[in-house]
């Protein structure tokens, strides 16, 4: 099959190096083309300070860079920008008719971008046609992913809404790669805890809500919950572990959680997509796990793991979620989602079969 060519905005920056290895030998995928702030016109094997581990794919090194805000030929953009380049990029990429989907905060809560989690919202893609109908795309669109926190809170919180979510208290640990690169000075989180990261509280207690309501016509009903967070940077590279507390409307069993979690599978065609893990959630009953350094790489970095499940005095369940920040958490699920978007058409005529992924 021919791959479909891509690109990748923003692509010297951390996220946009994670995009790059993520795609490389991609069944459907192929980049084509790259932008970059104070890059432009420089090959990209010459100019990137590679921050992951190996050296740049060999596939891109050779590739031109271009300007933030160069005429692109590819139909499908990643977009790894910074919120405020974002904002208005994103959208006028879109009106050119291009598909983006975009690692930023700028325009996730847009009531007419789908911020997507295909295993928990995979019905959210139907927003696309409701964004091209108001704004006038006739191909375009802009597709979200959330904030890296925010990731393991909706995978673990998804099938737990049987039960009647209603109140969610949530402290993250989080790693310093979310910060980007140079990202947390050495001597602020060296044989120290940040308690506060910039931003990343209230997108904590809005984007899971958005993300675990129900498409109701031409919108989103959140889901009724109300939720607190602290967010704290901890001296690791990796890794977003988030503890919440939890009330739920009935009084499932703890064996009736942890089936939920093992059962979770996400709806068709997105288990078998290309990035998709095998199970979205690896469940743990040991008293001391997940571990950021032991568990962030579980199904290649795009499943989540929970565990520590036990009672909460206050509001009667706890316990701990992980994400991989920069694969599940970024670009990971960016390119899950324009896998998803593909196999429903629209990505044009472009349109892989997912049954043959996994033979």
């Amino acid at each position: 099959m021919e791959r479909l060519p891509v690109a990748v905005l923003g692509a010297t920056g951390a996220v946009g190096q994670r995009f790059l290895q993520l795609l490389e030998g991609h069944p459907w995928f192929e980049v084509a083309e790259l932008t970059g702030f104070s890059s432009a016109g420089h090959l990209y094997g010459d100019v990137v300070r590679w921050h992951l581990a190996g050296n740049p794919p060999d596939s891109v090194a050779d590739l031109r860079v271009k300007a933030s805000e160069a005429t692109l030929q590819s139909p499908l953009v990643f977009s790894a920008l910074p919120s405020t380049a974002a904002r208005e990029l994103e959208f006028d990429l879109a009106a050119a008719g291009h598909i983006v989907c975009s690692n930023a905060s700028a325009n996730r809560m847009q009531a007419d971008v789908p911020l997507l989690l295909p295993e928990a919202n995979a019905d959210h893609i139907r927003l696309i046609d409701v964004q091209r109908r108001r704004r006038g795309f006739r191909s375009g669109a802009v597709v979200a992913n959330s904030n890296c926190t925010s990731m393991p809170v909706v995978m673990s919180l998804a099938p737990l809404r049987p039960f009647g979510i209603r109140r969610v208290h949530m402290v993250s640990e989080q790693a310093i790669s979310g910060a980007g690169y140079p990202g947390v000075a050495s001597l602020d989180i060296i044989d120290n805890v940040i308690p506060w990261v910039s931003g990343d509280e209230g997108k904590m207690e809005s984007e899971p809500f958005k993300m675990l309501g129900d498409l109701c016509g031409d919108e989103v009903a959140w889901l009724p919950a109300v939720a607190a967070a602290t967010c704290t940077r901890v001296p690791v590279i990796d890794g977003h572990l988030v503890n919440l507390s939890l009330e739920l409307a009935e009084a499932p069993a703890l064996d009736d959680i942890h089936a939920a979690w093992r059962e979770f599978r996400g709806p068709q065609p997105v288990p078998m997509l290309p990035s998709a893990p095998d199970k979205p959630l690896q469940v743990f009953t040991q008293v001391d796990r997940p571990q950021i350094r032991l568990d962030r790489m579980a199904g290649n970095g795009m499943s989540t793991s929970v565990g520590r499940l036990r009672e909460c005095p206050i509001l009667g369940y706890r316990f701990a979620a992980l994400t991989h920040n920069t694969i599940r958490g970024a670009a990971g699920c960016s390119i899950l989602n324009a896998e998803l978007l593909a196999v429903q058409g629209y990505l044009g005529s472009f349109r892989p079969e997912p049954a043959a992924v996994h033979a």
